[in-house]
Formats: structure tokens, sequence, C-alpha cells
């Protein structure tokens, strides 16, 4: 059985670098947020099972993931605090450089998910949209929790964040982000040139 963290890899590359339909729409409601994650697995299926080449499909997930989460929102959180003193280019950089790196990071991962498929258990509203709870399986593995969480606060239905098993996306990359950044000794033009180069 795969242990937590190559779970955590194993969802990360499906979910995270394919996370949500940005489709512009009325207010996100419980039904319509259960079809955003089935529409996302579909998309993610549609991507592993299209034989194209492992570049070019990691690719199709940078695309996706482009597509369907709320990356301002996310790369802000990993940024944290130090975001405060980026200029409005190194934000931007940041952003660019932070969704190839988690395309990259968790996409190396996406042929583990041939062959499996998740469950929508539950939903639920929360303060910030939507909270879908979910049960995801692999070849041979017995089922682990994902759970969604979704907004429409920007305009369209987007993914923010994800939980593994209880275990937070976006606060584990921040941690990454904030290492990243301390090797640097705070160089946020360093760290973006290290984030293009990693994962």
């Amino acid at each position: 059985m795969p242990s937590n963290l190559s779970r955590r890899d194993f969802f990360l590359s499906t979910a995270a670098a394919a996370l949500i339909a940005a489709t512009p729409a009325a207010a996100l409601t419980e039904s319509g947020a259960r079809q955003l994650v089935d529409q996302v697995v579909a998309d993610i299926d549609r991507v592993i099972t299209s034989g194209q080449s492992d570049a070019a499909i990691l690719r199709e997930f940078e695309k996706l993931f482009v597509r369907y989460a709320d990356v301002n929102i996310m790369a802000q959180y990993a940024l944290g605090a130090d975001g405060r003193s980026a200029s409005a280019s190194q934000k931007r950089a940041f952003n660019d450089a932070f969704t190839s790196y988690i395309a990259r990071k968790y996409g190396k991962q996406f042929r583990d998910f041939i062959g499996g498929r998740v469950e929508v258990q539950s939903a639920r509203q929360i303060k910030a949209g939507y909270e879908i709870n979910t049960l995801a399986y692999l070849r041979g593995d017995g089922p682990f929790e994902v759970t969604f969480h979704m907004s429409d606060k920007s305009g369209s239905r987007k993914f923010f964040n994800i939980y593994i098993e209880g275990v937070n996306l976006l606060l584990t990359e921040r941690s990454e982000i904030g290492a990243m950044l301390d090797r640097r000794g705070g160089d946020i033009n360093a760290m973006i040139a290290d984030l293009r180069n990693a994962g």
C-alpha cells in the first residue's frame, strides 16, 4: 500500500495539476460543485489515456491547472507574508513559475491514476464556497479521503485547495516556498529562478 506521501503525490499529480472547471456561471451550488469534481476527474482521465508522450501530458496538465485552478489565490497563499514586499512584476513572475512548478512536481505521478476512480461522498457549504468530500481509489489500494475546496469568488468556479487525508496542499506548498526563500536569504528573484527549475 502506498505511503501517505505517495498518496499525496498521486492525487496532487491528478487533481492539483488539473483542478477546476473554470466555467463562468451563476452562483456556485452544491450540485454544481459535485459536477465540477466529476468533470475534473474526466479531464484527467482523458489526458492520461491520450497516448501522448510524458512531456506532452505534463504540458496538458499545466494547461488544465491554469484553466481550472484559482492560480492567483493559490500563489498568493504559497508566497505568504513575503508577497507584501514583492513588486507587481515579481508577483506575476512568481505566479507563472508556481503554476509550472506545481504541474511538473505532481504531474510526474499521473500514471498512478490510470484505472483509478474518485467517488463524491458529500458536499457542504463553507464560508469560502463549498467543500466536497470524496474517496479516491488507486489500483490495488484501499480508498483514501480527498477533500476539495472550491469557490466562484474570482468570477468562475475554481478549486483553491485540496486536502489529502487531512494534509493541506496549500500549507504544504507554503512551507516549501518559504524554505526556498530562506535558502536564498529572502531574495524573491532568486527564489523564483529556483522555482522554475524545481519540481
